[in-house]
Formats: structure tokens, C-alpha cells, sequence
């Protein structure tokens, strides 16, 4: 490190004017008078019971000097007499002076999806080399690893874009958030551009976001990404690209707007290490000729937008009062995750027994919707309603906004600047490598052991689904109780209720994999509180009542956060109405679906294995047999095998009794009694499943399954499925048999 970035460091931490005057009262103090205690006072300076440190002051009582710890700051990094704490940068990182800025503004009308029409082309660029490079940022891999960090980033002079030609786009992207790699004009109004991964890795090219400028009005223009690395894409489904224009803005206060015609997202060239790449495309006409205007993938919220967030809040005397912000810890680049503590001061002992909410956002820096929910929900919990002050008044809110401020800062998608992914690493003990979520955790374990947590939520969004839905756990029937397997469940079906037109509560998962078991979700589950999910809003808009074919804009995304609070405190109500309603409505689902459960206790049910094989047969070669064996194989081998755990003998009689049940109601009582008989009858007897095999070999000896089950008797496939385990066993000596035929 050098010397310059030394002095930086220690110059850039911030110190109220009464921090100083205080500090430069006691030196003067001690210069006049500490001569003649000097014995007194050394050997206790010495001891390692009385460290040497800024944040003792000693006073001089009684005729003794008494120490006393200084009164703990406001806010490190936004006190109440000096700005906010600077930006900081990767030293090599390249940035431009001018602060982007863009006005908040809401469509008057719904942005409706692209509606592909069959014309739309795919450009293929197999050798742009002779074509004129017009931007292309080449900081981003002077370092394999992060180093350290300035304010302001890269001080040598910026290399300017090129603005030789009349006709030809400038762009930029060297400003916070910002992300372009290289644009090359391959045609008059063509271009190709190129994302840059995130730094210190060579992947996650998702987000976008820079500035264009020598617009030509009326002109079609066409703009291809091509160096996407995720095969399926929102923009597949109507999704549309997010445009602004300074001149829109200054005329007439019009903001972010969803643009684009002949948008096309597919598959297009391999990349130098062998991964295939995808490209998108789309053509655009601009409003203004000479204009400023901005690409994004979503709507852009930055650090500094954050930051201004929170200095108003602690210059509000109303909203400082039950909010207070307090620095968690630094980042790799020592800028400062906040943390926020919001409830109402308590008086006396009764707001020691408050239980705690935790919300955190932004781990992954390119999910720019999760701090839009976030904002909705801060807005809705720190206003005057009586709803938020009961909130205020019942709860203690834990809110960590931006956990990822130095990915959010350098336009990342996903990770940190230690390039990884941190919510993947909520497990790790590598404090230094992953301080953010470190903290988190440490801070939530401390919190549990003073108070109950009964919710924890991390905002995310998701590229590949449409809608707002939830993850949770405990997915486990077996090892639960049939309460504690539901109760996850309420809160997620409440939010679906109080905001039916955009959150889908089908949609939502309450599996615990693997590969996720170092998420804040799981985690914080296995520390012990009950109900912690991840939210996922959509990039594109929702599939769902009056907000069907739509995008989903700033304020759709904010009203997530009053529906959130909304919802807790229906969760919340001393009247448990709602919560037994919803926990009626989750049993019947429940009972619905062990219908289409399998013995063997498959998760699947009929309906999905019939949309899976019907989605996945269109590829398959359907003349390889016509036997509808076969397909009663495949039925079988599509169902999850799971190991298999023993079950009590209460267990297997509510099974047995479910299934009668079950029977009775699908078939009538007559058709009972003879499935009952036949199952009593000797196992070996597989009279009952020729029969079965029978119909579906006369009904339809060419159609899919997933036609088959719905032209079945429902009788007949429940029957089926019940012997599901017998035909597994036919399956292999007919398949045995198929190819000693062939």
C-alpha cells in the first residue's frame, strides 16, 4: 500500500467538531497541569486493565482524576456535522467526476411485456476485429485479486470516449453502478456490446447499466449484448429493457420506462474458455437528438442513493427518534454496511420482552428490486399511520439495507470483492474474507439470545420467474409434526392474500438444498427461528389478476414492503382468526395433495409429473414403442425416488385409513368395496393391474402420458398409483423382455 493511500486512510474517517473540541480540551489540560500528577497517573496509563485509547477522557472530580468513556457517536460516517463518508473504490477502478442522478417517476398506465411476432432476427458477429472499437473499459483486470481502496478510484486521467464521428454513439459507463465492458460499432447504427463479469471472477454477466450520448432523433438503432451466460432469460418471456433520457426528465419529469422493439434473447457464439454464450438484442428509436440517456436492466439504486436515504433519516427529528442507525461493520473497501434499529423507546421493562423482525437486502448487487422492496418497507414502517406505530410499538425491527456495498458500488451482479457469492457463505469463519454477512449472523445469534426472532426475510430478485414468492424450509413431512410443517407456511400465504395481483404463494419452495445450506435462509433457520424465508421479486412483472402481461415498476415494488407489514401484523393479531383460517386453507391443500401423493413417498404429484412428461416428451422420439407399457414405465421412473424411512404403526393405519378414504371419495362406495377386496386378495395376484394396463393400453395406444392420465378414470389411476411399487418391479422385467425382444 502506499504511502498517499496511508494518509487517506486515516484521513478519511470522520469526527464530529465536539469529538475534536474535546479531545483538544484534554491535551491542553494535561500540557498545563499533568506535570505534577505524572506519578499518579503513569503506572495506571501502563496497566493493560486501563488501555491508551481515544475513547476514555479523564476527568479531574474530587480531586482525583475519574475516566470516563466518550459518548458513543450517532453514526460513523454520517454524523451530525459533517457529510456523508466518501465513496470508495478498487485503486484501479477508473471514475468519472460526474454524479449520475436520475428523478423517481411512476407510469401513468401499466408497461405491458413484448409481445414477440415471429420476425424478430438474431445477429451473429463472428469477427469484429476490423470494426471500430468505441468504448471499451480495460481496468477491470489489472488485478487479480482486490488489493485496496481509494476515494474516487483510479486518479491518472480518464481516457476519453471516442467522438471523431458525427454519427457515432458515445457511451460510458465508469460511474457508480455502471457496467459496460466494450461497445464495437459493427454498422451505422449497430452495436455490439460487451458486459463485464464481476470483478475478480469471469462470470455473472447479468447486469447492465450505462450512458449514451450524440443521439440522433427518429433513427432505428440496434443494440445486441452478446456475452449473457444464463440459458433461459426473463426476456424470453416479454421482458423489456429499462431506458431514461435527461431531456425526457427536464421537459417533462418523465424517469425510468421499459422500451424496445424486435427483442430477442438466444443462443449465440461459444466463449474463449469453451462456455456457451447467449445475446440479447433489441432496436430503439430516441426521443431527442444530442440527449443523454441510460440502459438498464433494472431500476439502478445505488450506494449513494442509500446514503442520502439515511442521512434524512437522521436529520428528521421525528424519524430519528425510533430509528436509530449504527455502522455494523466495514466492507473489503472499508465502505460502511449500516445496520438499523427501529421500535419505539421503551419506558419501562415491557420493551424488553419485544419480540425481533430481521430484514436484510442487497447481497447480490445486481438485484436492484430487492432495495426498492426495501425502501417500500422502511417508508411504510418509519411513517406516522397506526399501523406502523403498533408495529413500532410491538417489535423490534433489525435492518441491514445494502449487505454487499462495494458490489453494489462496482456494478457487480453477484458477488463481493472477494469474488464469491456471500450468500453462499453465511457458515463461513473467514470474518476478514466475508465481514458483512459474518457480522450479520454474530449480530443475529447476540440478538436471539436477548429476545425471541420470530421472522427472518432477505429480499432478493430473480431473473428466470415472474411474480414476488417466497423460500422457506422445512420441506421434511416426516420429521415434523403436522403443525410445525404448516406454520412456515402461513406467513407466505397471508402476503399472498393481502397482494394477490403480484404474489403467487404456488410459487413458492420450502426445500432446504444442499447446495443453499450456506444461504441467510438456511441458517438463520438452523440457529433456531422458525420462519425465515428469502423473498424473490421478479426483474420482469407479474402473471397474476389486474397486473397480468405487466412490468412491475418502483412503486409496485415498494407497495411489496407495505403488504410485507401488512402481513405481519395479521401474523401478529391477538385475534388468531386469520392464522387459523390460513392454517384451514394450508390442511385442505395439504389433503388435496396427499391424494397425489405415491406410496413410496414421492413429493411429486400426478399433476406435475404429467406437465413434466408433457413438457419434456416434445423432444423425445415417440416411435420408439407403442406399447403403453412403456409409458406406464416412464410414469414410474419419473416419480423422485427417496430412501425410505420406517414408519410407526399409528403412521402406516392413518396411511391405510387416508387411502380408504381417499378411495371412497373418488370412486363411490360400490367401486370401493371392490378395490378393498382386490387389495385384500393375495399380492401376487396382479389381476387388477392388467386391468389397469388393459385400459391404457385400449384407451390410448399413442398418446403421451400426460394425455393418458387425463383420460383416465380417476379411480383407476388412484388404484394405479397405490401399486406403484408393484409395477416397479414389472418395469424392469419388461424392459428386460423389450430387449431380448430387439
Amino acid at each position: 500500500m502506499s504511502e498517499d493511500s496511508e494518509k487517506e486512510d486515516y484521513s478519511d474517517r470522520t469526527i464530529s467538531d465536539d469529538d475534536e473540541s474535546d479531545e483538544d480540551t484534554l491535551i491542553k489540560f494535561l500540557d498545563e497541569d499533568i506535570h505534577h500528577c505524572a506519578l499518579l497517573t503513569a503506572d495506571a496509563l501502563g496497566d493493560p486493565f486501563f488501555p491508551r485509547t481515544t475513547q476514555i477522557l479523564l476527568e479531574y472530580q474530587l480531586g482525583r482524576w475519574v475516566p470516563r468513556l466518550r459518548k458513543p457517536r450517532d453514526l460513523y460516517g454520517v454524523s451530525s456535522s459533517g457529510p456523508l463518508s466518501p465513496t470508495r473504490w478498487p485503486y484501479h477502478c477508473e471514475v468519472i467526476d460526474e454524479k449520475v442522478k436520475h428523478i423517481d417517476w411512476t407510469p401513468l398506465f401499466p408497461e405491458p411485456v413484448y409481445v414477440p411476432t415471429g420476425l424478430e432476427i438474431e445477429p451473429a458477429y463472428s469477427n469484429t476485429s476490423e470494426d471500430t472499437v468505441v468504448y471499451l473499459a480495460e481496468d477491470a483486470y489489472k488485478e487479480p485479486c482486490f488489493v485496496y481502496s481509494r476515494v474516487g478510484g483510479n486518479r491518472t486521467p480518464l481516457k476519453q470516449p471516442a467522438d471523431n464521428c458525427d454519427n457515432t454513439l458515445m457511451f460510458e459507463a465508469r460511474f457508480e453502478s455502471g457496467n459496460l465492458q466494450k461497445v464495437v460499432k459493427v454498422a451505422e447504427y449497430e452495436y455490439q456490446l460487451t458486459v463485464r463479469p464481476d470483478l475478480f471472477t469471469n462470470k455473472h454477466t447479468q447486469w447492465y447499466y450505462f450512458q449514451v450520448t450524440n443521439t440522433r432523433a427518429d433513427t432505428a438503432y440496434r443494440f445486441t449484448i452478446v456475452n449473457f451466460t444464463k440459458p433461459a432469460s426473463l426476456y424470453n418471456r416479454g421482458m423489456r429493457p429499462l431506458f431514461y433520457s435527461e431531456k425526457e426528465a427536464q421537459l417533462h419529469r418523465v424517469g425510468w420506462r421499459r422500451i424496445g422493439e424486435q427483442i430477442k434473447y438466444y443462443k449465440s457464439q461459444q466463449g474463449r474458455d469453451g462456455r456457451q454464450l447467449f445475446s440479447l438484442t433489441w432496436t430503439f428509436q430516441f426521443p431527442h437528438s444530442q440527449d443523454t440517456c441510460y440502459f438498464a436492466h433494472c431500476y439502478p439504486y445505488t450506494y449513494s442513493n442509500l446514503q442520502d436515504y439515511l442521512s434524512a433519516i437522521h436529520s428528521d427529528p421525528v424519524r430519528s427518534k425510533f430509528c436509530k442507525i449504527r455502522v455494523l461493520c466495514p466492507t473489503l473497501a472499508r465502505n460502511m454496511v449500516y445496520v438499523l434499529t427501529i421500535t419505539t423507546p421503551w419506558k419501562n421493562a415491557d420493551g424488553r420482552r419485544r419480540k425481533a423482525v430481521i430484514l436484510t437486502a442487497r447481497v447480490h448487487p445486481g438485484e436492484t428490486n430487492s432495495s426498492w422492496m426495501m425502501k417500500g418497507f422502511l417508508d411504510y414502517l418509519l411513517g406516522d399511520s397506526r399501523d406502523a406505530q403498533l408495529l413500532r410499538d410491538t417489535f423490534v425491527f433489525k435492518v441491514v439495507p445494502m449487505l454487499n456495498p462495494d458490489g453494489v458500488i462496482v456494478g457487480n451482479y453477484r458477488c463481493s470483492l472477494s469474488g464469491r457469492d456471500l450468500n453462499r457463505n453465511y457458515t463461513s469463519v473467514l470474518k476478514e474474507s466475508f465481514p458483512s454477512v459474518w457480522y450479520t449472523r454474530n449480530m443475529i445469534h447476540r440478538l436471539m439470545e436477548k429476545r425471541e426472532v420470530i421472522l427472518y426475510c432477505d429480499l432478493h430478485g430473480h431473473s428466470r420467474k415472474e411474480n414476488i414468492f417466497m423460500y422457506g424450509c422445512d420441506g421434511s413431512y416426516r420429521s415434523k409434526t403436522k403443525s410445525l410443517y404448516l406454520q412456515q407456511r402461513i406467513f407466505p400465504l397471508m402476503l399472498s392474500k393481502n397482494c394477490p395481483d403480484k404474489f403467487s404463494f404456488p410459487a413458492c419452495k420450502f426445500n432446504v438444498q444442499k447446495s443453499k445450506e450456506g444461504t441467510g435462509r438456511v441458517v438463520m433457520w438452523k440457529m433456531g427461528i422458525r420462519n425465515s424465508f428469502t423473498m424473490e421479486a421478479t426483474f420482469c412483472g407479474s402473471t397474476l389478476g389486474n397486473k397480468r402481461g405487466t412490468h412491475f415498476n418502483t412503486r409496485d415494488l415498494e407497495s411489496i414492503g407495505y403488504h410485507f407489514c401488512d402481513s405481519l401484523l395479521d401474523y401478529c393479531d391477538p385475534d388468531r382468526s386469520k392464522y387459523y383460517q390460513c392454517l384451514k386453507e394450508l390442511e385442505e391443500m395439504e389433503k388435496h395433495m396427499s391424494l397425489e401423493k405415491t406410496v413410496d413417498d414421492s413429493d411429486t404429484s400426478v399433476i406435475e409429473i404429467a406437465v413434466d412428461l408433457e413438457s419434456s416428451s416434445r423432444g423425445s422420439d415417440s416411435s420408439e414403442s407403442n406399447d403403453c407399457q412403456t409409458y406406464l414405465v416412464q410414469l414410474t421412473s419419473q416419480v423422485t425416488n427417496k430412501k425410505k424411512h420406517l414408519k410407526t404403526k399409528k403412521e402406516r393405519n392413518a396411511a391405510i385409513a387416508s387411502h380408504q378414504n381417499a378411495t371412497k371419495e373418488v370412486c363411490g362406495e360400490d367401486n370401493e368395496k371392490q378395490i378393498l377386496g382386490e387389495t385384500s386378495s393375495d399380492m401376487t395376484d396382479t389381476r387388477s393391474d392388467d386391468y389397469i394396463i388393459d385400459f391404457f393400453r385400449r384407451s390410448l395406444p399413442n398418446q403421451s402420458l400426460a394425455r393418458t392420465t387425463k383420460k383416465a378414470p380417476n379411480c383407476l389411476l388412484k388404484t394405479y398409483l397405490s401399486y406403484a411399487a408393484q409395477l416397479k418391479k414389472q418395469s424392469k422385467r419388461m424392459h428386460s423382455f423389450s430387449k431380448q425382444k430387439d
